[in-house]
């Protein structure tokens, strides 16, 4: 027999924000995941969750999200030693889908038009695996990757990086590996080149949606 997985949403903004609404009247949430390792699809888990809001092409670092997430599995030790996460932290940690929608409850508040992330699909792609675990399939929705935002800015440039390219666009870098400390670099990131493409003649929704239209990310 055939079981239709049950829908979860979180809501955005995006539907009902008209094109030509200004880049600065838009509300972001910035997030970063950090996983057990990078096979998040089969047996990798998300070990902590970080975000924090942009308003008024700001960074609102008041405004910050961050928890840790239980796995339910031992975390290697080459991942503890690259994001300082302790097997000890996530001990007593929220199980992962508590986590999130703890997680979207922060975003629906903020009332954010999408979610940003640097390489954002791997993160997309670890949140819908832990509800595809518990049986629930996550309603798609609009994601904006920095790296297409850069291809569109600065297409030269070839590289994954987040580090890297906070010091070639000369922005903040705050703790590496670390689910909260890569959001706020990727904020800084984020607004830096929201500068510059408005520098370039465009100012609207619409023409940013379209400038990152080719790699748009979204969850199926």
């Amino acid at each position: 027999m055939f079981f239709r997985r049950k829908n979860v949403a979180c809501a955005f903004k995006y539907e009902n924000t008209p094109l030509s609404t200004p880049l600065e009247n838009l509300d972001f949430v910035v997030f970063d995941t950090e996983t057990t390792g990078f096979q998040v699809a089969t047996m990798d888990r998300i070990i902590e969750i970080g975000a924090v809001s942009i308003k008024g092409l700001e960074v609102r670092e008041t405004d910050t999200f961050q928890t840790y997430v239980n796995p339910n599995r031992k975390i290697p030790q080459e991942t503890v030693e690259l994001t300082s996460i302790s097997n000890v932290q996530v001990e007593g940690a929220p199980q992962a889908l508590e986590a999130i929608m703890s997680f979207f409850d922060y975003v629906q508040s903020r009332e954010a038009v999408c979610l940003v992330g640097h390489y954002v699909s791997f993160d997309v792609l670890a949140l819908k695996s832990e509800f595809s675990r518990e049986k629930l399939a996550l309603k798609k929705f609009l994601t904006i990757d920095t790296l297409d935002l850069i291809g569109f800015i600065a297409p030269s440039y070839d590289m994954r990086d987040l580090e890297r390219y906070a010091m070639a666009f000369g922005t903040r870098i705050y703790d590496r590996h670390s689910g909260l400390g890569d959001a706020l670099t990727t904020a800084y990131l984020f607004i830096e080149l929201l500068w510059q493409f408005k520098n370039r003649g465009y100012s609207t929704w619409g023409e940013l949606i379209k400038a990152t239209d080719s790699q748009m990310r979204s969850l199926q």
